[in-house]
């Protein structure tokens, strides 16, 4: 139940969390690594506050019903502790990971199960979105992870009471429709873009999605996959096609509220607010589904949430191909052969979870496609829903896949000193890619 805002305070242990779960590789042991037999078992995950409060208030009941004690260690610096408790092996019975990489890099200390052994993997594979059970697979395939929530990162915002005025009353089924429209609202003197990519230590994450997002359009999963694993150069003549594209849509002249200087300093939290005034200072906003949470749109907005603000999903190449970028947090069983733990991994996984959290949580987006869609308290979280669950595929975000380098460090600072007009794209990715451990 994790948004990416609630990641960007912990971004820097993350990225050396990352980086230190390189040495999980030495070693060896046994498909599940703690030893634990009874009832009580100890589920580790790294969001808190009211999002804890709601995960608990979920899973406790179910596991009283079912004579199963949770020990809950809710931790801001998870990615960072469970590194050390790996190492020291003190291990969880069940973890959640809020990132691929640094799950993958502890499978390969062999201590994480075979979800395989444990699942119903075809239930899942019928009921989830291509690509959502391959985030949890380690590089042979062993599945060691399944999500038990998810997010996107892809919905376009923009003001409903306003959309008619411009043509967004049918919003652009491809990026060359979508293009269109930037182009017709940008000859009516309005800027289309909302952008801001300020985020105190972690400034330039928002532009990160926008790269994987349109490199995931563009070229699909494959070469995605390619050069999220470095298998081609982060430099590739793909990406400098990209951030091409970004410049033509977003950052020439016209095209962006407060113009290009501004989108560094620019929180990417409150950056889309000005859609709502009158005139609109922008007509459509990138960015995550946490956004329509309170604490990020005006209050009066967030309490009028389905009168006043539209979504729809950034477009592909054609109608028909619908890709989404996405995250979530995945559930890891190290106690394999505790059936407690295991009762516990298939009700996180199960549809009476993912229906009861929909209903008790206003951030949770169900990974699974069969959740009730009527339990979710606004019809823009149902949109979400339908975003995701009509995705054609699916990929996790690719900078928490990156090493932390990469993926939270240069990534983040060379977009934002490109953005901010400091050096140029090819200079931007140049840099990247000689930022890539050996």
């Amino acid at each position: 139940m994790r948004t990416r805002s609630s990641l960007t305070a912990s971004a820097t242990l993350g990225a050396v969390a990352v980086l230190t779960a390189g040495c999980l590789s030495e070693g060896g042991g046994g498909g599940g690594g703690n030893e634990n037999t009874s009832s009580t078992i100890e589920l580790m995950y790294g969001f808190t506050g009211q999002q804890s409060d709601d995960f608990i208030a979920v899973v406790k009941p179910w596991a009283e019903e079912n004579d199963i004690t949770i020990n809950f260690a809710p931790t801001p610096d998870f990615n960072s502790l469970i590194v050390t408790r790996v190492q020291g092996n003190q291990l969880p019975d069940i973890a959640i990971f809020p990132q691929p990489g640094i799950m993958k890099s502890i499978a390969e200390r062999d201590v994480l199960a075979d979800l395989s052994d444990v699942l119903d993997v075809g239930d899942l594979e019928a009921n989830m979105v291509p690509g959502m059970l391959e985030a949890g697979q380690g590089d042979d395939g062993t599945q060691y992870a399944v999500l038990m929530s998810s997010n996107i990162k892809n919905p376009v915002y923009y003001p409903l009471k306003a959309a008619d005025a411009v043509g967004l009353d049918q919003p652009p089924q491809t990026q060359e429709e979508l293009l269109a429209l930037t182009d017709k609202i940008a000859a009516t003197g309005t800027t289309p873009w909302c952008f801001g990519i300020e985020a105190a230590a972690a400034t330039g994450w928002p532009a990160t999605d926008w790269v994987e997002s349109l490199m995931l359009i563009n070229y699909g999963e494959d070469v995605y996959d390619q050069w999220v694993n470095h298998e081609i150069p982060f430099n590739d003549p793909q990406v400098l096609e990209v951030l091409n594209q970004m410049e033509e849509l977003l950052l020439a002249e016209g095209r962006v509220s407060g113009g290009r200087e501004s989108v560094a300093a620019n929180n990417f939290g409150t950056a889309g607010n000005v859609m709502f005034d009158d005139p609109p200072g922008c007509y459509m906003y990138r960015q995550g589904n946490f956004l329509a949470q309170p604490g990020f749109f005006p209050d009066e907005i967030v309490a009028n949430l389905d009168s006043e603000v539209g979504v729809f999903p950034l477009p592909g190449t054609d109608p028909e191909s619908k890709p989404v970028l996405g995250g979530g947090d995945m559930a890891s069983l190290f106690s394999a052969d505790n059936e407690a733990a295991q009762k516990v991994m298939e009700y996180l996984t199960s549809t009476e979870f993912q229906d009861a959290a929909i209903a008790q949580s206003e951030s949770y987006l169900a990974p699974r496609s069969d959740a009730d869609s009527s339990g979710y308290d606004s019809e823009t979280s149902r949109n979400f829903a339908t975003i995701q669950n009509e995705a054609t595929v699916w990929r996790f975000d690719g900078s928490d896949q990156m090493p932390g380098e990469v993926g939270t460090g240069s990534f983040w600072r060379e977009m934002t000193a490109w953005i901010a007009g400091d050096q140029d794209a090819q200079t931007t990715l140049d840099n990247i890619e000689n930022s890539w451990p050996a």
